[in-house]
């Protein structure tokens, strides 16, 4: 099934060790636009490799890449290895720390329809248009996708924990987060790795749009190089990390509407038809309500906050054309009734559409509808791991954003080339 090799990996040089909290980079949809300038600000910094700036973004990022190889700001490994990667973290309101526990290694970008990697969100086209972009010209990636894979033995955990007595960076995130990175580069080691692997399906939790990227630029190079075993442009960076006993934590998706043509008392009875709507005390407060039910949402529209549940005898009164397994999911309901019945903005426009948005920070959502920037903002609840797992394989995809698993891999810890004298190596070694 899954097909994974170790990496090859271009890290920064030695020298800056003591530098790398301001090196790495969150993923960019999950900062502020004022974080994001500040990471800009950093010349050295990896987002000029992960999200580069300019008016021909994917140049610039070559040219960043080659003047960082040329002055050796980063430096390739001379032999692969698997990178040991645990994330320790505390959710708001626990003393305890959580510990999630992965590595990060290369795995075949496999089309969906070969089940190796499966998926269970859309994507948003331009999006997957920049990767494409960005792998063609600059052949370089800087931030692991995430992947989830199930061995209830836990038979890697032991060489994991191993290798993490002996860090290669210990560093503390954007969000408080420990991150510590070690290296495995035991060949026989690896090959247990491949081996656990080999016959399990992987489940992409976080990086849909980068693996779509990765996916059509192998397709696009289908038939180049045909006597070389391993190719590099057949490969993606990935984060894997085991369900069995790890501490995986789904935080909700909110959305925000702009630009609504109808007056908001109208709005609020269109909803009423569907849902049963309350005036709730306080927008502030709203962030921290517990939404037990299904199909219960928060609204701020104006200066008000409402919560919103649908009436059960409207659910099968929806025209979804999702199927069964997603239907019954908040975020399709959220979809089809009040962005497509109500305000009749068909699915399929839905993921283009520049008047809805996502947002993970609730404060944002607050200031974005208080602002009058938004018409007005749906607060969601998390969804269950088993919910994610059931539509990955059901074959199905859920509504895009519906999954934040926290915290994110950061990106920046190492980098994997895919240019082929880079990635060129006797990888059979690692088959035993």
């Amino acid at each position: 099934m899954a097909e994974i090799l170790p990496i090859k990996a271009w890290r920064y040089n030695d020298k800056l060790k003591n530098r790398i909290e301001e090196l790495t980079a969150p993923l960019f949809d999950v900062v502020s636009s004022r974080q994001r300038e500040l990471l800009y600000q950093n010349p050295l910094n990896s987002i000029h490799l992960s999200v580069p700036n300019g008016s021909d973004p994917a140049q610039k990022a070559l040219e960043t890449l080659e003047k960082w190889k040329k002055e050796q700001i980063i430096l390739q490994d001379e032999r692969p290895g698997i990178y040991v990667y645990y994330q320790y973290f505390r959710l708001p309101g626990e003393h305890d720390s959580r510990c999630r526990k992965g590595f990060i290694a290369q795995i075949k970008a496999s089309d969906w329809a070969e089940k190796k990697i499966l998926r269970h969100e859309n994507t948003i086209v331009h999006a997957v248009n920049d990767r494409i972009d960005l792998l063609k010209t600059a052949q370089i990636q800087a931030s692991p996708t995430h992947g989830l894979f199930e061995d209830p033995k836990n038979r890697l955990e032991e060489f994991m924990d191993e290798a993490m007595e002996n860090p290669i960076y210990e560093l503390e995130d954007y969000q408080g987060v420990k991150e510590v990175l070690a290296l495995i580069d035991n060949p026989d080691i690896i090959a247990e790795f491949i081996k656990v692997l080999q016959d399990k399906t992987v489940i992409l939790a976080d990086g849909h749009h980068r693996l779509e990227g990765a996916i059509q630029y192998r397709k696009e190079m289908e038939g180049a190089l045909p006597e070389v075993k391993w190719k590099g442009f057949d490969y993606h960076l990935m984060y894997l990390t085991n369900t069995n006993g790890n501490h995986l934590k789904i935080l909700p998706t909110h959305r925000i509407f702009k630009k609504l043509e109808i007056e908001a008392d109208e709005f609020l009875n269109e909803l009423r038809e569907w849902f049963v709507v309350k005036k709730f005390h306080d927008q502030e407060e709203l962030g921290i309500y517990a939404f037990h039910k299904p199909w219960s949402y928060g609204l701020v529209i104006g200066e008000e906050s409402y919560l919103m549940e649908l009436k059960p005898e409207k659910f099968e009164l929806i025209p979804s054309r999702y199927p069964e397994v997603i239907k019954k999911l908040d975020l399709a309901v959220l979809h089809e009734l009040v962005f497509g019945q109500i305000l009749g903005i068909p699915l399929e426009d839905q993921r283009s559409s520049d008047n809805i948005s996502y947002e993970r920070n609730f404060s944002r959502c607050i200031h974005e509808v208080q602002s009058g920037k938004a018409s007005f903002a749906v607060i969601t609840r998390e969804l269950e791991l088993s919910q994610v797992l059931e539509v990955c394989r059901s074959g199905h995809v859920m509504p895009q954003k519906s999954t934040y698993f926290y915290p994110k891999a950061l990106g920046g810890l190492l980098f994997a080339s895919i240019k082929q004298e880079e990635f060129e190596f006797d990888y059979g070694a690692f088959f035993k």
